[in-house]
């Protein structure tokens, strides 16, 4: 069982500072998790882990949330060019049967062991330390705001499902899930009222369940 600390680290503004102070504390190599893809009513959630090289940061990283998508795919392209990258999508299935928390907690950790290198340290958004984690977690709330590790894995997670979201689109335009991802929308609940769920929803969730009826 990895060993977790109980107090939430509080830092003011997205910097190295958390990771330059577990590797001063003993720790060898340190990983950014975070998610994209809690909160919509289809698709996976998405999770992503990184382990950011300290001489070849990406200039820009933030939490995903504040950057264009523009930006996102710039930096996405940076760091899988200069970083350690892992990530893992639970599917509506995984979702359905463990909730969106469990499914969330459950792809970090896979996305951890998707890492081409073991980190024995993890900086985790979230109030969270995953159960099964495969090394030493710390969570940091609001850490995509704080950690450029986090940040990085922020904007992995949220390009990779974005991408997701848009072959969905493919096989079934009439959702338009290129365009609202999956989350509840107005054009979502109107096609979602008008076609019925499908496949890569949610049916766990309420506007879903609503919606079979």
């Amino acid at each position: 069982m990895p060993k977790s600390d109980s107090k939430p680290l509080v830092v003011d503004a997205p910097s190295y500072e958390l990771e330059a102070a577990a590797l001063a504390g003993g720790h060898a190599m340190v990983a950014g998790i975070d998610e994209a893809g809690r909160g919509p009513l289809a698709g996976p959630v998405v999770a992503a882990a990184v382990v950011l090289d300290p001489l070849a940061i990406p200039e820009g990283l933030n939490d995903s949330k504040k950057l264009t998508e523009e930006k996102r795919e710039a930096l996405f392209a940076q760091i899988m060019a200069t970083a350690q990258v892992g990530f893992c999508a639970a599917s509506v299935e995984v979702i359905d049967r463990l909730n969106i928390r469990g499914a969330t907690l459950w792809a970090m950790c896979q996305a951890l062991d998707a890492l081409p290198v073991r980190p024995d340290m993890a900086l985790i958004d979230g109030r969270d330390v995953p159960e099964g984690l495969s090394c030493t977690g710390q969570f940091v709330i609001g850490g995509d705001g704080k950690s450029l590790s986090i940040a990085a894995a922020s904007i992995v997670a949220k390009v990779v499902r974005d991408r997701m979201c848009h072959i969905m689109d493919v096989g079934l335009p009439h959702y338009r899930f290129g365009q609202h991802k999956g989350y509840g929308t107005a054009l979502h609940l109107e096609a979602l009222a008008t076609h019925g769920p499908c496949e890569m929803h949610r049916m766990s969730f309420a506007p879903v369940l609503a919606a079979r009826r």
